[in-house]
């Protein structure tokens, strides 16, 4: 008899923790940035808020509370902040690769997460402070890059690179949509950028290419080939019109100005743009 009263303080302890969701019967699945925020009893439910989400931040914890905490970004259960918990890799969502469920609070992550995204153009991004773009003066400064292997050949495969910064939610890799050359490449990068400063609301751009020919493009030769019914100066037709119509079209009414960096010289910005763009052109066309 004596013996049972261990046996039976050890059961209504395992209850207990049980009931907070410790003893492996459910884990909580907290969403601090994702389509919905909050705790999912799942991670289905979980997937489905973060799977393709920018810089979604998502983890699994083995009680409710912890979650919660998590969510809230606010002090933990054990009095530590919620950010500084070494103990748990905060989960991030990486496009072209298969989204794994996070691990639980006492197991290791034996890589570090990537301070870099890539995020395939497939919604909308969502607002980003402003206090997250780097600038100069009163402007947002970017960096964009295009590239392409076997340019000029079959099968040539380009991509575009926009970089805002490190681990910026809106950096982006991806493929170039129709004819693939380096200079549409080039073109169609800075449109990116131009469209997601759009999308914030940013009227001053900073926007620095290694492409003299999209520089000279937009804010020298344009203007002559209109003139001249897109026509070069040789009379032939301008190759690359469709792409200098949408980036003049995008730029009209954009305070937006074009410096130009060395290409492959050591400048972060410039190397991760291109970085990007390599990303992009290994992925399917659309």
């Amino acid at each position: 008899m004596p013996g049972l009263l261990p046996l039976a303080r050890r059961v209504a302890l395992a209850a207990v923790r049980c009931g907070r969701g410790c003893c492996g019967l459910g884990m909580f699945y907290a969403v601090r940035r994702g389509r919905r925020t909050g705790v999912f009893p799942t991670w289905n439910e979980c997937k489905a808020q973060v799977d393709r989400f920018p810089a979604a931040r998502f983890k699994k914890f083995a009680t409710e509370d912890e979650a919660w905490a998590f969510v809230r970004n606010s002090v933990s259960p054990d009095g530590s902040e919620g950010q500084k918990n070494t103990r748990v890799q905060e989960s991030q969502v990486k496009v072209g690769k298969r989204l794994r469920e996070p691990l639980e609070e006492d197991e290791d992550e034996s890589s570090e997460p990537s301070a870099k995204y890539v995020r395939k153009d497939t919604e909308p991004a969502p607002a980003v402070a402003k206090d997250t773009f780097s600038y100069m003066g009163d402007a947002v400064v970017v960096y964009t890059d295009g590239c392409c292997s076997r340019n000029g050949r079959r099968r040539a495969r380009a991509g575009m690179g926009v970089y805002w910064g490190p681990g910026h939610p809106l950096n982006i890799g991806i493929r170039l949509p129709g004819r693939q050359t380096n200079q549409r490449a080039e073109i169609h990068a800075a449109c990116k950028a131009i469209e997601q400063a759009k999308a914030q609301n940013i009227s001053k751009l900073v926007l620095y290419t290694d492409s003299m020919f999209t520089i000279n493009g937009i804010t020298n030769w344009v203007q002559g080939w209109k003139k001249n019914g897109w026509k070069t100066s040789t009379g032939k037709e301008v190759t690359n019109k469709e792409d200098f119509v949408q980036l003049e079209e995008l730029a009209r009414g954009m305070d937006i100005q074009w410096m130009h960096v060395p290409g492959h010289s050591g400048f972060v910005g410039n190397e991760e743009a291109d970085r990007l763009a390599r990303e992009g052109a290994q992925q399917a066309e659309d």
